[in-house]
C-alpha cells in the first residue's frame, strides 16, 4: 500500500538548493554547508496492506521525518512516495487534501486535543472536516470512543482525563474516520510504563480486528518488538536495517543495531520456530523394537520419537522400553510408546518453555496444531541463543 523510493528531506533550503546539495558526493556535508540540515536521505521501504510497520531509531535519526513525508506534512526534497501506486509527492494540493482526508489518519505524541471541545467533539473532529452531518459524526465518534474504552466519557473535557485517556481520545479521533492508513508518531512515549503497556495492548487488539496499514514511530525497541510486524531501524537519516523483530535481534546489521538489541530479553522475543531443529531420530510405529534399539545405540541416544503416517506424533520410546519390548517378543512399537515428552507450539516464546529443556530423553518437542512433529529445540540451542552476543559485535571483536 505504501512505498518510499529514495526519499530525502533537507530542512532549511529551497527546493533547488536542496536538490543540488543532495546530488553531491557527500549530501550531509553539502546540505550543512548550504545552511540546512539533512533529516533523511535516500530512504526506501515498502509497507504491505494491513501491516504494522515500525520505524525506530534514536532522537535525530530521521524516523519522524520519514513518517511525516508519507502525508507530506514534511515535503520531500527528492524521491517518490506511492500510496496505492499514486505518487503523493507529485499530486496537486487539492488531491493531497483529498488523500489526507480519505486515506490517512494520524495520532500525535502530545494528544493535540482541542481543550475547549468535549471528548466526543474531539473524536468527531475529523468527520466534521469531512462535512458529515452532526448526528452521523457523533454516532461514529461515540462508537470509536467505545472501541478505545472510553464509553460514557464523551461529555468530559480533555483536562478532566488522565494522560492515557487523552491519548485514547486521539486514537478514537483517528479511528472514527476509518482511514485505511494510520500514522502514529511516538504516541505512547509521554505515558508512564503501565499505561503505555495498556495502550500497546489496545493497539494490538484493534490491529487484530481491523488489519489497518499502520506506520508507528518509536525509539523503544521493546515496544517495536512487541507490536511490529516489521521494523525499520534508522540512523543519521538513513535506513540501517529492515526486518522482522526476531531477525533484527538475532542478526543485527551492524554495531549500531547491536547496541539497540543488547538489552532485549531474547527469551521473550525468540520463539520455538526460531530455534527448531530436525529431530535426530524418528521411528515408524510398525518398526521392529530390536532394530529400533540398535539405531538408538548407533546414535548414542536414550530415546526417540514414534510417528504415524510420516509426521503425526504418537509419543516417544526409550532404550529401556525397547529392551523390555524385545524381551516380550513384541513385533512393533505400539506397546512401548510413552507420553514422556514436553510439546510446545512453534509460536511459543523461549521463556515459556526453556525450563523444560533437559528434563526428558528427547529435547523440547515442537508440534503443530494438527499434532505433527515439526522438530525439536535442543537445550544447547536455547543456552547458546540466550548467552550469545550479537553477530555484528562478534565479528567486530574478531576484526579488532
Amino acid at each position: 500500500m505504501i512505498e518510499g523510493k529514495g526519499l530525502s528531506k533537507a530542512y532549511g533550503l529551497s527546493a533547488h538548493a536542496a536538490r543540488r546539495a543532495l546530488a553531491s558526493e557527500d549530501p550531509a556535508a553539502a546540505v550543512a554547508a548550504a545552511g540546512g540540515y539533512l533529516g533523511a536521505h535516500d530512504v526506501s521501504f515498502r509497507i504491505e496492506t494491513g501491516e504494522m510497520f515500525v520505524v525506530m531509531g534514536l532522537s535525530g535519526s530521521g524516523k519522524s521525518t520519514v513518517l511525516r513525508m508519507i502525508n507530506r506534512l514534511n515535503e520531500p526534497s527528492s524521491g517518490e512516495l506511492l500510496i496505492d501506486g499514486e505518487d503523493v509527492v507529485a499530486v496537486p494540493d487539492a488531491r493531497l487534501r483529498q488523500i489526507r482526508n480519505e486515506k490517512i489518519g494520524m495520532v500525535f505524541q502530545h494528544f493535540s486535543l482541542f481543550p475547549h471541545r468535549t471528548v466526543l467533539e474531539n473524536a468527531a473532529y475529523g468527520l466534521k472536516v469531512r462535512g458529515l452531518p452532526r448526528a452521523e459524526r457523533f454516532e461514529r465518534a461515540d462508537a470509536a470512543l467505545n472501541r478505545v474504552g472510553l464509553a460514557g466519557r464523551g461529555s468530559k473535557y480533555p483536562h478532566e482525563l488522565s494522560g492515557g485517556m487523552r491519548q485514547r481520545v486521539g486514537l478514537a479521533r483517528a479511528l472514527a474516520v476509518d482511514p485505511p492508513i494510520l500514522l502514529m508518531d511516538e504516541p505512547f512515549s509521554a505515558l508512564d510504563p503501565l499505561i503505555r503497556r495498556d495502550m500497546q495492548d489496545l493497539l494490538m487488539q484493534l490491529q487484530a480486528e481491523d488489519r489497518r496499514t499502520t506506520v508507528f514511530v518509536t525509539h523503544d525497541l521493546n515496544e517495536a518488538m512487541r507490536i511490529g510486524d516489521r521494523i525499520m531501524v534508522m540512523r543519521d537519516g538513513r535506513v540501517v536495517q529492515v526486518g522482522a523483530g526476531v531477525e533484527i535481534v538475532a542478526r543485527p546489521a551492524d554495531d549500531y543495531v547491536s547496541e539497540f538489541v543488547a538489552d532485549v530479553d531474547r527469551a521473550r522475543v525468540l520463539t520455538a520456530a526460531d530455534l527448531v531443529r530436525p529431530a535426530l531420530i524418528t521411528f515408524r510405529v510398525d518398526e521392529d523394537p530390536a532394530s529400533a534399539l540398535r539405531r538408538l545405540g548407533d546414535n548414542e541416544a536414550n530415546g526417540a520419537f514414534v510417528l504415524k503416517d510420516e509426521a503425526h506424533l504418537l509419543g516417544v520410546v526409550t532404550d529401556t522400553n525397547l529392551h523390555d519390548a524385545v524381551n516380550r517378543g513384541q513385533k512393533d512399537l505400539a506397546g512401548c510408546v510413552t507420553q514422556d515428552y514436553h510439546a510446545v507450539r512453534p509460536d511459543a516464546v523461549i521463556g515459556d518453555f526453556m525450563h523444560l529443556a533437559g528434563r526428558q530423553v528427547v529435547p523440547v518437542t515442537v508440534v503443530d496444531g494438527e499434532g505433527n512433529l515439526t522438530g525439536v529445540v535442543p537445550r544447547a540451542a536455547i543456552l547458546s541463543t540466550l548467552s550469545s552476543v550479537p553477530q555484528a559485535r562478534e565479528e567486530a571483536a574478531v576484526h579488532a
